[in-house]
């Protein structure tokens, strides 16, 4: 059939709807050691179609798509593309083909600009000049035609990750793919910016591009997906139209059982005081104002406080000056009754602090470490591990590592010998997740802790904090997630600019006065 339908009668047009798909991934099996990733998958997109593609973390959603964007080779299987089948050997082929990804974690350059991140590889030049001032005003025309403002002359590793996401989908827009892959776009972003990004996939979809959206988020998926196919242990489970299914027959489809939606606990009963800060501020690396400016909380045991706020305003900087991962320019930290204001990261540890980072590779894992050598790796130096000659213990290292897995369902394809790189993003995050709480900590500071994570995983990790609250420690959670931080949390702080400018209990507070104090429209004492 011809690309354009005009004249074939309404039937025939239909017919011709159903069977031409922008992509078809037929019968695609990968493997790697240990693990059949993908097993036997067919998933077809229509042409100008948001295809929602769900699964529980490990499922085989990114490998799929890794496959489709030439990162990986099937062992069986094939693609085609308008009916044609096509041989997808590397990104390159990819991108001269039209497809585009934004992968869960970018790849970016960090010491580059954002603009120069854009155009990497596919740079204007003319006699073999570049012309930059050229591939400027296309971004700029881009960036505001499909509300994706960012400064492009800002470094990378000086901008948020909402911001580096905006970059990906302005590499992908810059190259005029007319297959757009998103893996997990909406991890990382605030409930403001996700609005967004779900308006921006409609205009997309509106002017025919095709889109694939990997999401464990099942609200997501219901308002913006028009088909969504499930997954399960690498398995296909089945495609459905979501205007026919509720967020329930989803969740049932991707772990196999029923799953709740709200956190059971009873009303906290708090003690004494665990984490106690006194005018805390911390300075900015971006610009002179101090990122944390004079704040003062306490956490007591037996209660989970909430950090919610728009990401970017000194929530980072708060729980990195909490850890010991940047110094206090004024203020002091007190912890179980002692001042640690001043030190190492170590003898924070040690003394009962245990930290879920927001950044999983950057200061939660050793990526090229196994899985094991990564959850030992706040603990090595204790005798369980290491002997008094300094040699570790390695029957005991793997007998640990192989109790955790299995209490916290990590997934991997060797056990406690995978290299931490190869897992899932969730399962990544599972593994600090385990790891930390097993530390037995006084005080948890949770960030982001089930980003990326399937609602089962969510409601298995909401469960632990719980248990770490009654079991009479204190939570420290910072969080994005409005239904988290409603949920989960015993007292809400809101951070705004740096500084804590309400207070609430998440019993009487309404999600709309959260997010007037959220965006600075008021605070306490104010109108």
């Amino acid at each position: 059939m011809p690309g354009n339908t005009r004249g074939l009668t309404r039937r025939a047009e239909e017919v011709w709807q159903l069977e031409n798909y922008a992509v078809e991934m037929l019968h695609i099996t990968k493997r790697f050691p240990g693990i059949i990733a993908n097993d036997d998958i067919t998933i077809q997109l229509k042409k100008g179609e948001i295809h929602a593609l769900l699964g529980e973390n490990g499922a085989g959603k990114s490998t799929l798509m890794s496959v489709l964007f030439g990162l990986y080779q099937p062992e069986e299987g094939e693609i085609r593309m308008d009916g044609k089948k096509v041989e997808i050997r590397n990104p390159n082929d990819a991108n001269d083909l039209g497809i585009g990804m934004v992968h869960q974690h970018f790849k970016l350059v960090e010491c580059f600009s954002v603009l120069d991140n854009i155009i990497l590889g596919v740079e204007p030049c003319k006699n073999g000049f570049l012309q930059k001032a050229e591939a400027r005003a296309k971004v700029e025309e881009i960036s505001k035609r499909y509300g994706l403002q960012v400064d492009l002359d800002a470094k990378i590793e000086d901008i948020t990750v909402g911001m580096q996401q905006r970059t990906e989908i302005l590499k992908m827009l810059y190259r005029e793919n007319e297959i757009l892959i998103f893996d997990e776009p909406t991890a990382v972003l605030t409930p403001q910016e996700i609005s967004e990004l779900m308006q921006i996939m409609h205009n997309l979809a509106a002017e025919g591009k095709s889109i694939l959206f990997i999401s464990h988020k099942l609200a997501e998926i219901m308002e913006v997906a028009d088909r969504c196919s499930v997954l399960r242990k690498g398995k296909y489970i089945g495609t459905v139209n979501t205007k026919d299914v509720t967020p329930a027959d989803l969740s049932r489809m991707m772990v196999g059982r029923d799953v709740k939606a709200k956190v059971d606990k009873e009303d906290a009963k708090p003690t004494d005081v665990v984490l106690n800060v006194k005018r805390m501020s911390v300075a900015s690396k971006r610009h002179k104002k101090n990122a944390v400016n004079d704040v003062t909380f306490q956490v007591r045991r037996g209660e989970i406080v909430c950090i919610a706020g728009i990401d970017g305003n000194g929530q980072t900087e708060l729980v990195y000056g909490l850890s010991g991962l940047e110094p206090l320019s004024a203020g002091s930290i007190e912890m179980c009754g002692k001042d640690i204001t001043k030190l190492p990261i170590r003898k924070r540890s040690t003394m009962g602090m245990s930290h879920i980072p927001e950044d999983r590779h950057k200061h939660g894992l050793v990526l090229d470490y196994s899985l094991e050598d990564n959850i030992v790796l706040q603990r090595y130096f204790e005798p369980e591990f290491t002997s008094k000659l300094g040699f570790l213990k390695r029957k005991n290292i793997r007998a640990y590592a192989e109790r955790l897995i299995e209490q916290f369902d990590v997934r991997s394809g060797q056990g406690p010998i995978t290299r931490a790189r190869s897992m899932s993003g969730g399962n990544q995050q599972k593994a600090i997740i385990a790891r930390e709480i097993d530390k037995n900590p006084e005080l948890l500071i949770a960030v982001q802790p089930t980003r990326g994570l399937d609602v089962g995983a969510i409601e298995y990790i909401h469960k632990q904090l719980v248990e770490q609250r009654d079991a009479g420690k204190g939570v420290l959670l910072v969080s994005l997630e409005l239904d988290e931080v409603m949920n989960v949390s015993d007292r809400i702080l809101v951070m705004f600019e740096g500084e804590i400018v309400g207070e609430f209990d998440p019993k009487t507070v309404t999600v709309e006065e959260l997010g007037l104090y959220m965006a600075g429209a008021k605070r306490e004492g104010k109108a």
